[in-house]
């Protein structure tokens, strides 16, 4: 008996050797491996995605109720800032927790079914948080270089259609992509199938590099170029009019870097399915959780520098809003 087995040992030692050495999702032959970490890795994960997680939940439902519960922030603008706060916080309960198992575990447990739902909802929340940034981008164009005409422009009517697009072309899109035959039917021949079980990458190939990338493109690129406008409009203001307005321009800029680097993330995710995926998964994980985190700086870069942003949080957190007639209260009084 010790002979036969020393004899089956020496025969097969590659193939004992890659089961022992090469962990699996799936008890399966065409089963995905699995990335083992050490428990202080998987530890340093799961602490580093819930504080991210807890940041963009928490982060975006603060803005989520002071802009419905406040009637003096029932703008055109802070209804953008409302819809992409929606977004952001949904992405967040929704979609961040599973990510999360995914990238400590590499492996998907949920079926198949819940990928495709998964991806749905990710694409959708990611679409429509890029949208408005983009349609807040043209307000604050129209209000930085047309002040006089932005109150005609820029009215409540018309930020309810830019939130009707950037929700609605994002789903339509996404649903299309994802739950009809058109791409498997029109293009099928491009598809490639899925290489083993436990996975939830659907449509990841170059298929789906070239569909997206414009998406994304287009409207980041538009946020880009009117930022850069909005600051060279800004730095001649703050050079003709006062001291004030220079720290405005400053501000501007800063929040418009933090934008062309979201864009910028955004962008390394397409170019990386237009190459066929050659970035390492570790890696590849970093750009999406860097875009993904990007949902908890919104409400830093759009509402924490604002005065009355800070009095609602307090109000909010004081349990304030509360009592009667809270929801009159002038925010921007000193």
């Amino acid at each position: 008996i010790y002979v036969q087995c020393l004899e089956v040992s020496w025969q097969q030692p590659f193939s004992l050797a890659v089961l022992v050495a090469t962990p699996l999702c799936y008890e399966v032959n065409s089963s995905c491996s699995r990335t083992l970490h050490s428990f202080g890795i998987q530890l340093a994960i799961y602490m580093s995605c819930a504080m991210g997680m807890l940041l963009t939940v928490l982060g975006n439902l603060m803005v989520v109720i002071a802009v419905s519960h406040f009637n003096t922030l029932h703008t055109p603008t802070n209804f953008l800032l409302l819809s992409l706060a929606l977004a952001d916080l949904l992405l967040g309960i929704m979609v961040l927790p599973f990510s999360t198992i995914r990238s400590v575990e590499s492996c998907w447990y949920f079926g198949d079914d819940f990928c495709r739902l998964h991806t749905f909802l990710d694409t959708v929340f990611c679409l429509t948080s890029i949208f408005h940034l983009c349609f807040i981008s043209i307000d604050r164009h129209y209000a930085i270089c047309d002040p006089l005409l932005y109150p005609t422009k820029f009215t409540i009517r018309m930020a309810c259609v830019y939130i009707v697009i950037g929700w609605g072309v994002p789903m339509i899109y996404t649903f299309v992509l994802l739950y009809t035959n058109a791409i498997e039917e029109g293009l099928g021949h491009f598809l490639q199938d899925m290489p083993c079980v436990g996975r939830c990458q659907l449509l990841f190939n170059k298929l789906w590099g070239w569909l997206n990338f414009p998406v994304f493109f287009f409207p980041c690129l538009i946020m880009i170029t009117l930022y850069v406008k909005i600051f060279i409009v800004a730095n001649r203001q703050a050079r003709q009019i006062s001291n004030m307005n220079k720290s405005a321009g400053c501000g501007l800029h800063l929040g418009a870097s933090k934008r062309e680097r979201k864009a910028a993330k955004t962008l390394d995710t397409m170019v990386d399915c237009l190459l066929n995926f050659i970035t390492p998964p570790v890696l590849f994980d970093v750009f999406i959780w860097f875009a993904y985190f990007n949902s908890a700086c919104n409400p830093l870069i759009y509402v924490f520098s604002y005065r009355w942003f800070r009095k609602a949080v307090k109000l909010i957190l004081t349990r304030s809003i509360f009592d009667s007639g809270t929801s009159t209260v002038d925010l921007y009084q000193e």
